[in-house]
């Protein structure tokens, strides 16, 4: 690969080397005790903004409402160290643990989390139906999910198909039903990257994001838990493509709206080409789709009051599980 065709590629991509030079050196340079004297500040800066604005984001991702046991598993957060844990997810969380005293507790679960705790746990990702409370979300892994992108091609003048490229393997059945059906639909581009060796004929190569730009439709389908490419879709200029999401992280999937912030399909597929038929057919409301999207991005994009609302998540947490 070029340099040219280096830099192309990385256009619209987060570079990870900068996240973790940044993590460890706040991690290893700078006292917790300056964020601890700051914590009264950051959290009174609530008066700035839409207080019921704040405090539902807070609420939605923090749903204690009585005081609950952390059990045996917790640990403090003085004994939380980036070597025991995954690091994008360290890093996340430590960012604004260090703002809390030492001695209180959590229970922290990185990774992908399909299921709800017995125990209120910190964590990225969890169902969006049933009683989740006991699943705290924090803006973990961020580096990888939260993505926004500057898309300058216009809806009208890309392909109308669907394109979709991503990890297929056997914990996530439905990409491999959605490649049965579609693999060779002429209305789909859609192909795994990794190396799964569960049907080769399916296999195609990497897409930039700006390569998968071209095209009217992209595919978000859920793999163990959220769909990944979701944040950067819906800040593009091109539709995103689901079933109604299981699960949610910071991202609040579980407050998107079918036919408003996303072009809905059933859980089997079967509707697919009817709807991108439609939305060809019905360019306006495709744009409309996309307007609502870009509009639904931007709430994630002020810096500070995503800091603050983090920061309030777990006030909330501590004082929910009576520390």
């Amino acid at each position: 690969m070029g340099l040219l065709s280096k830099i192309v590629s990385l256009k619209n991509k987060k570079i990870k080397f900068f996240f973790y030079l940044k993590g460890y050196f706040r991690y290893l340079f700078i006292p917790d005790l300056y964020f601890r004297v700051l914590l009264s500040k950051r959290l009174s800066s609530i008066q700035k903004y839409d207080s019921a604005y704040i405090l539902s984001r807070v609420n939605y991702y923090n749903k204690l409402n009585s005081i609950s046991q952390l059990g045996l598993s917790s640990i403090a957060i003085k004994d939380f160290k980036v070597k025991d844990h995954k690091s994008a997810y360290f890093f996340d969380a430590h960012k604004y643990f260090r703002y809390f005293k030492k001695n209180l507790r959590f229970n922290f679960l990185p990774g992908d989390i399909t299921y709800v705790p017995e125990k209120p746990s910190i964590l990225k990702s969890r169902p969006i139906h049933g009683n989740n409370s006991n699943s705290v979300l924090l803006n973990l892994n961020r580096i990888r999910h939260f993505n926004f992108i500057r898309d300058t091609k216009d809806f009208l003048s890309k392909k109308n198909q669907l394109v979709w490229r991503g990890h297929v393997y056997e914990k996530k059945p439905s990409r491999i039903r959605f490649l049965k059906l579609y693999s060779n639909h002429p209305f789909c581009d859609v192909g795994y990257t990794n190396d799964w060796k569960g049907n080769l004929s399916w296999a195609k190569k990497r897409m930039t994001i700006n390569e998968q730009l071209e095209y009217k439709f992209i595919l978000c389908i859920e793999g163990i838990d959220v769909a990944s490419n979701l944040k950067w879709v819906m800040s593009s200029n091109s539709l995103p493509v689901m079933p109604k999401p299981r699960f949610e992280t910071w991202f609040m999937e579980g407050t998107l709206k079918p036919g408003i912030h996303y072009v809905p399909i059933k859980d089997d597929f079967s509707d697919l080409e009817e709807k991108l038929n439609y939305y060809i057919q019905n360019p306006a409301e495709a744009l409309k789709i996309i307007e609502n999207g870009h509009k639904f991005v931007e709430q994630f994009k002020n810096k500070k009051r995503e800091d603050l609302i983090s920061l309030m998540v777990l006030d909330k947490y501590f004082k929910k599980t009576n520390q």
